[in-house]
């Protein structure tokens, strides 16, 4: 014989219905679903499995907002700079994977933004909003003095990007300009002589790499590299290069790209061109990011310890949420030869 069919529980709508049910106040009830120890074991556990019988939730927002914590984190992407590019750029993908692994750690989940700054209170707006415990800005794109406004009363924001002397906000990253120079020696250690840079300078990270690839050449007593408009965004990237190369071939004979995108794009626009990489034009890219390793040719590249830089991101963070003093970091680079220089 079959068992008898039950009729499901009616589901509970508030604590209010689940205290009259379980025969007790409202607030023991909150403190029961928190599993505060302050009630005792047996009456957490009935309440407990009363509120998974019927269906019960708490209002996760409604309790952060009772204890001034949201649970948090804004990471937005500004791109004031570069309004084309895409989130699945794999810098943001690296970088976002090991952010979100280091806040979820912490027990906090992340509300992600791709942020095209339209007006000039684009990131007061964001702070300001009351939804979230702290920022973390990934580039500083052209936006430094809207970061530093802000960053002026914002104690919770740490930034991925450069670094300027008396900055007000929190940034970690690489000496970019120490990367710069670290591809410029490479590629004069090369034989290389005319140099060219591929990638833009709006931005301060690649203004310093670019600056540190003339150091190179400076010391060397060699003229300063051509500097060729190459943006980030996939959808114009690979006509840029294809139209640099067509106006430059023959004269420069090394290229350091803004990035290891920009590397890899150039290494392919160069083989279709029959032009070898090495042997005919050394190329540098710069971030090391997963894929420098696996390219034919493999990429000669300066690293910047993408994951250690996003931990320093979060540790500062919720150093600073705390209420603590976190500067800036500046990691080192690291040159990594390979096949392209």
């Amino acid at each position: 014989m079959s068992e008898p069919i039950l009729p499901p529980a009616a589901r509970i709508r508030n604590i209010a219905e689940l205290a009259r049910l379980a025969g007790v106040h409202a607030g023991t009830v909150s403190r029961a679903l928190a599993d505060n120890p302050l009630v005792a074991r047996d009456t957490r556990e009935r309440i407990q499995a009363l509120a998974a019988t019927h269906g019960f939730r708490p209002n996760q927002m409604a309790r952060r907002l009772r204890v001034q914590r949201t649970g948090l984190i804004g990471v937005v992407v500004p791109l004031g700079h570069e309004r084309r590019q895409h989130l699945s750029d794999p810098f943001f993908m690296t970088i976002l994977g090991h952010i979100a692994d280091a806040l979820t750690e912490h027990g906090y989940d992340l509300l992600l933004s791709r942020i095209i700054p339209d007006a000039d209170d684009w990131l007061e707006r964001i702070v300001d909003s009351g939804m979230l415990d702290g920022v973390l800005l990934i580039g500083q794109s052209d936006q430094f003095a809207a970061i530093e406004r802000v960053a002026a009363r914002y104690r919770p924001m740490v930034v991925w990007g450069g670094h300027r002397p008396g900055q007000v906000h929190c940034a970690v990253g690489v000496d970019n300009r120490l990367g710069g120079r670290l591809t410029g020696e490479r590629l004069i250690a090369r034989g290389c002589r005319r140099l060219a840079f591929f990638g833009e300078v709006r931005t301060l990270e690649l203004e310093e790499r670019y600056s540190g690839l003339c150091d190179a050449a400076a010391s060397a007593g060699l003229a300063i590299p051509l500097q060729l408009d190459t943006h980030l965004a996939s959808d114009v990237m690979p006509a840029e290069i294809a139209a640099h190369l067509d106006t430059v071939l023959g004269w420069i004979d090394g290229i350091a790209a803004a990035s290891d995108v920009i590397a890899m794009r150039t290494v392919r626009a160069l083989a279709d061109r029959a032009i070898q990489v090495p042997g005919d034009i050394p190329v540098t890219g710069f971030d090391d990011l997963p894929f420098a390793e696996q390219t034919v040719p493999r990429l000669t590249t300066v690293r910047q310890d993408i994951a250690t830089g996003a931990r320093a991101m979060v540790t500062a963070l919720f150093a600073r949420i705390a209420g603590e003093d976190a500067p800036s970091v500046e990691m080192q680079p690291v040159l990594v030869a390979r096949d392209t220089a």
